[in-house]
């Protein structure tokens, strides 16, 4: 009906009637049900895993404890870490520093995003490193953490999906160690 025949009939159509109504009402109700879908996504199960260092809060501000990191770097640390999943062991090679070889180590390997999904593992001394039981899946990638049981150092890697090894180190390049012999400088770079 037009406006012409409204007048005549004295009938007006309903306003639910008019699409423009529709778009009106509709709009900011479906934008209101998007959010609410997010926020219950956002806040679900795996939201607010955090990263699994100690750290401290100040303010705006977080910190964490980077003495471990200085204690292996200072003892020249490194390792490598492999999975073998047709022996079902994991096992860790020391490459490089003062390991307490008859001491067990703690492996950790952390999950992306989601904390149920780490897995820890005490390995223990043998011939050419230490070993534990298990095969944690390589179809995603791992953060790698190595540290004795007392947490005195650790060491940190990333192993990438598909990939059976991993190299360890400190998880800051902190240069050489204080007691290190420094090299000359040679054309205006270190040797």
């Amino acid at each position: 009906m037009t406006e012409k025949n409204q007048q005549e009939t004295g009938t007006r159509s309903s306003p639910w009637r008019q699409p423009v109504m529709w778009l009106v009402i509709g709009l900011p109700v479906a934008v209101v049900i998007a959010g609410i879908i997010m926020i219950i996504l956002a806040g679900g199960e795996g939201a607010t895993d955090v990263v699994p260092d100690d750290v401290q809060r100040t303010a705006q501000i977080q910190t964490a404890d980077l003495g471990p990191d200085q204690t292996a770097h200072d003892m020249r640390l490194s390792a490598i870490a492999r999975i073998d999943l047709e022996g079902g062991f994991v096992e860790v090679l020391p490459v490089n520093g003062d390991f307490d070889r008859e001491a067990p180590l703690r492996l950790h390997l952390l999950h992306p995003a989601l904390e149920d999904g780490d897995q820890s593992f005490e390995v223990q001394p043998t011939e050419t490193g230490w070993r534990a039981d298990g095969t944690p899946g390589v179809e995603h990638a791992w953060r790698v953490r190595l540290e004795p049981m007392d947490g005195q150092w650790r060491l940190h890697g990333r192993l990438p999906a598909g990939q059976q090894a991993v190299s360890l180190r400190p998880s800051m390049d902190l240069g050489a160690p204080d007691d290190a012999p420094r090299q000359p400088f040679a054309n205006g770079r270190a040797q």
